[in-house]
């Protein structure tokens, strides 16, 4: 599940395969880029900002996607200008790097969104969305509204508990997977803080006993699993034995023995204990 540890781990294998590389083609199979060519652009590094990533770019002098101008702040030394090619995985997206010649098995063909060659690898993007390409001085304009990122350098743990008080009447679960308030959480981490902290999911904001431990928790549970790609919250890696209650709908809690359930918050499935996690407040 693409969540900030799996965006994080995809971020570096793109750049392991293209960092420091002079692309020798591109192919975007989306409207807005489809006349994009990026051949001679060289990679600077990959990042991710919560669930989004950030391929940044230099240009060769002169050269910019088609009816764009870079901002005059935007050129480096060499008179090249920098550009961020933007993308977000949402629940399918997925980024591979192949080797130059190996077949592309990830995924089928028409999932294709973005295909990136240089001369060490091939990155091949299946499913992607908000796919743009946009100077790099211009990163906020996409991604600028994100909370502390989780295993950001701009993490701060007090501004998202500031983050989340300020929406007291909001449940719980719901404000866990606002990227405003902290950037990096999806469905499985909501649903396995919950259940280690004892709350349920349906508790409003204002009466979560410790906004600090569950926001600390989230970043462990995070942080734990970066550079795996086996998420894992209750320390095993064993298939079936790695969520507490995620994906777990009528087994047994693994504290109590009673039926996990599962239900529909705001727009999204939840997984919760009965017993372990108090009942949805009345009202």
């Amino acid at each position: 599940m693409p969540e900030g540890d799996t965006v994080w781990n995809t971020a570096r294998v793109l750049h392991r395969a293209l960092a420091g590389a002079r692309l020798t083609g591109s192919d975007f199979r989306v409207p807005r880029l489809a006349a994009t060519d990026l051949t001679g652009w060289t990679v600077r590094e990959s990042a991710s900002r919560g669930k989004h990533l950030l391929l940044r770019l230099v240009a060769p002098p002169g050269d910019a996607p088609p009816g764009d101008t870079p901002p005059g702040d935007a050129a480096t030394g060499g008179g090249g200008a920098r550009w961020t090619l933007h993308s977000h995985l949402r629940m399918e997206g997925a980024w591979r790097a192949y080797a130059p010649g190996e077949r592309w098995t990830a995924r089928p063909a028409h999932l294709i969104r973005a295909v990136l060659r240089a001369p060490q690898a091939v990155a091949v993007g299946y499913h992607l969305h908000e796919l743009a390409l946009v100077p790099t001085a211009e990163e906020d304009s996409l991604v600028g509204h994100l909370g502390p990122d989780l295993l950001g350098t701009d993490w701060d743990p007090a501004e998202a508990v500031r983050r989340l008080a300020a929406h007291p009447d909001v449940t719980i679960g719901e404000a866990l997977l606002d990227q405003r308030n902290l950037a990096g959480v999806g469905n499985l981490y909501k649903c396995e803080i919950l259940f280690l902290r004892g709350v349920s999911p349906w508790t409003p904001v204002r009466a979560v006993p410790d906004l600090a431990g569950t926001v600390a928790l989230a970043q462990k549970l995070l942080a734990a699993n970066r550079g795996r790609w086996t998420q894992s919250t209750t320390g095993s890696l064993h298939r079936g034995q790695t969520s507490y209650v995620y994906g777990r709908r009528a087994q047994p809690c693994r504290r109590c023995g009673t039926a996990i359930r599962k239900e529909e918050l705001g727009e999204r499935v939840t997984y919760w204990c009965p017993v372990c996690q108090p009942e949805r407040p009345a009202g």
